[in-house]
């Protein structure tokens, strides 16, 4: 799509970007939009709530989540993801940058958060029995200062779930890694506009850990990041949410604008591709993944989690492990709105 100069941004041709007068990309035309938005995102909040228990870690691995946790809290650079939302377009959901169009794609998100993209659809009913199904899979019945309207606390649940008795058996874990897995989702991968509660619609699709791991939590994942993305860049809104490490990642990965610069540590090696796109006919990003792999291990012995504990030696990294190592900024200062969108505007396709 065609844009009448190197910082105008608006359109030549308004016959497919329509929402051109209540986009945000407008104001900031006319120097009306400086500030930045404000992601909401509690995984730091989560993470130092909830250690992870031993005994739960196979049911969250079977249920594809691992990589997930492994990958932990990335600080949002909330300029970074200012200026992407600026060049979002909900019309053709890709980003507009002088070079062309460009958009996170399925493989994108297999392979940065290690989440499958194939399978059922993540979908269900928002008309639930919040009292029955808590009891049936959690264990517990939340109280009505926990729930607001079919969504759950997740402060509640890292209180009431995150340490299993001693003697706990598979029931008791099982509803313990539910728990620790709706938390997971409510807090990185769907967070609402405020990230403290999630809604009990995906414990249903936790029933059966095993069964959790088939469908497609990489579709859903990328779609509600597709609307999130659409209502923030509209008029003045003031915050995004949804999975934000998502965008942050896939900029650093495919557009190197804010990058940091950083070293392959021994702690965190550079991953393998997801198993589900060893065979696939995959981009430059995958070919920089599989290079110097050996022997298909994701982990090396020694590797820790967030809070210390080893990590397992079959578990498969996704790719945005590898900036969970100490970050410099050298070229990219941190926090500087108008060097972004310059930076931006200075795309080639090279």
């Amino acid at each position: 799509m065609a844009f009448r100069g190197l910082h105008d941004a608006d359109p030549l041709d308004r016959s497919v970007l329509v929402l051109q007068d209540k986009h945000r990309s407008n104001l900031v035309d006319t120097e009306q939009l400086q500030e930045v938005l404000h992601p909401r995102q509690q995984m730091r909040a989560f993470l130092s709530m909830w250690r992870m228990d031993r005994r739960i870690r196979p049911y969250v691995t079977h249920a594809g989540f691992y990589g997930i946790y492994l990958l932990g809290h990335i600080m949002i650079d909330w300029p970074l993801i200012t200026c992407l939302v600026e060049r979002w377009r909900p019309e053709t959901h890709t980003f507009h940058v002088p070079a062309g169009e460009m958009t996170i794609t399925l493989q994108d998100v297999a392979i940065i958060l290690g989440l499958r993209i194939d399978g059922p659809a993540v979908t269900g009913t928002c008309v639930l029995d919040v009292t029955a199904l808590c009891g049936e899979l959690l264990g517990v019945i939340p109280p009505a200062d926990a729930l607001r309207g079919s969504a759950i606390s997740i402060r509640w649940l890292c209180q009431w779930l995150s340490t299993p008795a001693p003697d706990a058996d598979e029931v008791a874990l099982q509803q313990s890694a539910r728990g620790f897995i709706l938390a997971l989702l409510g807090s990185f991968l769907f967070a609402d506009k405020k990230g403290v509660h999630v809604h009990l619609c995906f414990l249903p699709l936790l029933r059966d850990l095993m069964q959790t791991s088939t469908y497609s939590w990489g579709g859903a994942v990328l779609a509600h990041t597709y609307r999130e993305l659409c209502r923030a860049s509209l008029d003045r809104r003031r915050g995004i949410s949804g999975c934000i490490t998502l965008i942050q990642l896939w900029s650093w990965e495919r557009l190197h604008v804010g990058r940091p610069d950083f070293r392959h540590s021994a702690t965190y090696p550079t991953p393998p591709l997801p198993h589900a796109l060893h065979d696939d006919n995959v981009d430059v990003i995958a070919g920089d993944v599989a290079e110097g792999v050996d022997g298909g291990l994701a982990v090396q012995h020694g590797v820790e989690d967030e809070h210390g504990a080893e990590v397992d030696a079959d578990a498969a990294l996704p790719l945005g492990c590898r900036w969970r190592v100490p970050l410099t900024r050298v070229h990219n200062p941190s926090g500087v709105l108008l060097l972004y969108r310059d930076q931006l505007d200075a795309q080639t396709p090279d």
